[in-house]
């Protein structure tokens, strides 16, 4: 079998190496211990829960609309349901009279090594049936099942379609069937917004070239004015890959037959098409990005999927899939049948209309619960271990402009590391691996430029907008890789994995604290601060000590010194660390009582800027807290208070969380209903505007600090819980240093919690409810239940 792109430890070669490598698939093994999988954590008695976004319309695109462009994205962004498998997805407008399946690829980029580029549409299939009158039309999502089903009558038959996108087949699924034989006749066509032919012959259709074709890119990459600044080393000449896309249309009764690249079907009692995509891009700078063309692997997969049955590889997508889905369950409360029986952007109307009424509170707990499902789905949609897969970028996978908002790019002062907040407490922490590889892709890329522009001889940093072959555009934002590293050392915290910290986080923490140990300024009185920052889109540039920088630094130099600690390596260098970190700069509380955004005492009370950069500290960080430092943790929330509940929806997401660590949950609540009011679609995607996944990866990581905390080094239980939400339930949920949580809560108070060891590495371990702490003994593989009384000073049973 071939390989695609470099695998990581994590993955078994399943491209380019012959054979399998063995310490891949032994530590893959051993993840899948830590992250543990096939275990129904669901919180209704007798299974899963079944979750549903539905609607009783298709996404119709109407022509001379006003403004068209911003239509068709409006369209696009509020009404279709994604799908996705990691790497490959697709979204779908349902029409009965034509189905548009628009289809991504997550390396389908076009970039270099100084320039971002942008992330491609990859293709659109057409299915056309004689169905322009139709009845009883329904179109919803299962993300229990990771499938989309769509029904409707026409003519007096009933037809139904079925899609989904496989990680095991490594294909998409599109099956076409009705309650009458040979009521399916058609057409199925290909096509591309980068005018690449389409071919059809015996049954497949077939699209393949090179992004050297991508004329507009082209053009756009020569704009150095726009892409590259005044980097006169940069390349303007584009990483070209090759791509390839199949259709293989299968089908039962009737015949199919090729007309001019299309292929016609006729009388059939049921269709089903098999589409495979890919590029030959390959995370290797040795390699030059590049491997084999996808033809071969595309065929292998196609093949062997056209030998099963729809029904097999259904009911092997559905396991797979709920092996990491039905891990966890999540309850916040009682709902009104009535409202959950409307469609579902009814049911968003309705909560935005509740919330937008003064003193009025919305009823929807089941529609904020779902929200939280519906971030997993898209994650493990979006961002799978395995065949090379990509992080999410800032629409996760799915994309249908060839030139899309910022690129469409891996955005790396906030929202690249909001994507992947909640990963390890909802139970998906293998879904960060996509992320922690890229990051190790692209350091050598990195560390050229850097030494490059800043003459340093250590460390690297990156600009904010970045590519998938270590481009990057816009200017330097010094914190943003130190950034990126709490990211990797928090996926540690969550699943203890020596073997990853060793190999992908502890590696890039180290370099990015040598920068700073070489980079820092010492002031008269001996003070260390970073020089010639900037806040992030915000505020005044070239100023030393800005607190974006000084957050960044000292929550880098604390994990970089933790992790060397665990891996018993490096002393003398985590005592120079040690030394420097005592040295930075703190956080300072301003005239206005405020915490400060910079050195000096600037901040304007009546600025409503998007970005909070100086709230790092709280969180995601850990730098203030109530309980070590109140009079910081006052003065945060003061300047919170000050930058009001506004914004695009990541900054009210990281607001949530941000109330959620200073522990005030009503306060957490109003902004996590008043982003479901403001800036949830339909379809649950979030708006930034135009969609911006983000805020729907945002959403469940204020959540997670609502219900439980651990950052602090002691787990705290319903630390924020608000008074919204009296009474629910979680299960399946993880915590830091390595446990799974199990917890009920009635009338605002805890019932029961079971905490379990999975991958813990110390039996004793410290838990919080209310005001109360105690050490339990939780031994790695068994539970220990918690009951209320524990707090209460009542001995534990």
């Amino acid at each position: 079998m071939e390989a695609k792109r470099n695998p990581g430890p994590f993955q078994m070669k399943t491209r380019y190496s012959p054979g399998i490598d063995r310490l891949a698939t032994v530590m893959f093994a051993a993840m899948l211990l830590v992250l543990p999988g096939g275990r129904s954590a669901a919180g209704e008695k007798g299974g899963p829960k079944k979750r549903v976004i539905w609607t009783d319309k298709p996404v119709i695109i109407l022509p001379d609309q006003p403004k068209p462009r911003k239509y068709f994205q409006r369209m696009w962004d509020s009404s279709v349901y994604p799908i996705g498998n990691g790497r490959l997805g697709c979204t779908t407008y349902g029409e009965p009279q034509k189905e548009t399946i628009q289809f991504n690829e997550d390396s389908l980029w076009v970039g270099n090594e100084d320039c971002t580029g942008g992330y491609q549409p990859f293709g659109e299939v057409y299915v056309e049936m004689p169905h322009k009158a139709f009845s009883d039309y329904r179109r919803e999502l299962d993300i229990s099942r990771a499938v989309q089903t769509i029904t409707y009558k026409s003519g007096g038959v009933k037809y139904k379609r079925e899609y989904f996108s496989s990680h095991p087949a490594q294909v998409m699924v599109f099956r076409f069937s009705a309650d009458r034989k040979a009521s399916l006749s058609g057409k199925i066509s290909m096509g591309n917004q980068h005018q690449i032919p389409t071919t059809a012959d015996n049954g497949t259709l077939v699209m393949k070239g090179d992004t050297s074709k991508f004329w507009l890119w082209q053009l756009h990459l020569q704009r150095r004015d726009k892409l590259l600044g005044s980097r006169e080393y940069a390349s303007d000449k584009n990483i070209d890959l090759d791509f390839e896309a199949q259709v293989r249309v299968v089908h039962e009764g009737g015949r199919i037959k090729t007309v001019d690249n299309t292929v016609v079907f006729e009388k059939c009692d049921s269709v089903t098409l098999l589409l495979a995509a890919d590029t030959n891009y390959l995370n290797r700078r040795d390699k030059g990005w590049r491997g084999p063309h996808p033809h071969k692997r595309l065929s292998a997969w196609i093949a062997a999927a056209a030998k099963r049955t729809f029904a097999e590889l259904l009911k092997e997508h559905i396991a797979d899939y709920q092996r990491l889905f039905n891990r966890l369950s999540i309850d916040l409360g009682d709902t009104p049948p009535a409202v959950t029986a409307l469609p579902t952007p009814e049911r968003v109307k309705a909560y935005s209309a509740q919330v937008r009424q003064k003193g009025s509170a919305a009823v929807d707990r089941d529609l904020e619960a779902l929200l939280y499902q519906y971030a997993r789905y898209l994650m493990i949609g979006c961002s799978r271990p395995g065949h090379g897969a990509l992080p999410a970028n800032l629409q996760g996978l799915w994309l249908i402009n060839k030139y899309p908002a910022w690129r469409c790019d891996y955005h790396t002062d906030i929202n690249l590391q909001m994507n992947y907040w909640f990963t390890g407490a909802a139970n998906l922490s293998e879904c960060f691996v996509p992320l922690a590889e890229w990051i190790d892709s692209i350091r050598e890329v990195r560390k050229i430029e850097t030494r490059k522009v800043l003459k340093v001889k250590r460390g690297w940093l990156m600009r904010s907008e970045n590519g998938v072959f270590g481009g990057s555009t816009w200017h330097f934002q010094k914190g943003d890789s130190a950034w990126l590293c709490q990211n990797l050392w928090d996926h540690y915290a969550f699943t203890r994995d020596k073997e990853y910290l060793k190999r992908y986080a502890y590696p890039v923490m180290k370099e990015i604290s040598e920068f700073w140990v070489d980079h820092l300024k010492e002031l008269p009185d001996g003070t260390l601060v970073a020089p010639d920052g900037r806040s992030p889109e915000h505020g005044p540039e070239k100023a030393d000590g800005v607190s974006y920088d000084q957050q960044l630094c000292f929550d880098l130099f604390s994990n970089t010194i933790e992790a060397g600690e665990v891996l018993g390596i490096d002393a003398d260098y985590r005592k120079e660390l040690i030394a420097r970190r005592k040295k930075l700069l703190g956080p300072k509380i301003g005239k206005w009582g405020q915490l400060q955004e910079w050195m000096e005492d600037i901040d304007d009370p009546k600025d409503k800027h998007r970005h909070i950069n100086h709230m790092i500290a709280v969180y995601p960080g850990r730098q203030i807290h109530p309980t070590t430092t109140p009079k910081f943790a006052h003065a945060a929330k003061v300047g919170l208070i000050a930058r009001g509940d506004g914004g695009p929806g990541w900054s009210q997401a990281w607001k949530i969380c941000i109330y959620a660590r200073l522990l005030d949950g009503d306060r957490a609540y109003t902004l996590l209903s008043g982003l479901v009011a403001s800036r949830i679609y339909g379809n649950l995607w979030a708006s930034h505007p135009p969609f911006q996944i983000d805020c729907n990866f945002g959403y469940p990581a204020g959540v997670n600090e609502m219900l439980v905390q651990s950052h602090m080094g002691y787990i705290h239980l319903l630390p924020a819980l608000p008074k919204a939400w009296p009474a629910g339930s979680v299960k399946g949920m993880r915590v830091r240093r390595g446990y799974e949580l199990d917890m009920e809560w009635k009338d605002g108070k805890l019932i029961q919690a079971v905490l379990r060891g999975v991958s813990n590495t110390n039996s004793k371990c410290k838990v919080q409810y209310g005001q109360r702490t105690e050490v339990l003994t939780v031994e790695k593989g068994k539970a220990r239940v918690i009951s209320a009384d524990c707090f209460e000073g009542q001995k534990h049973k």
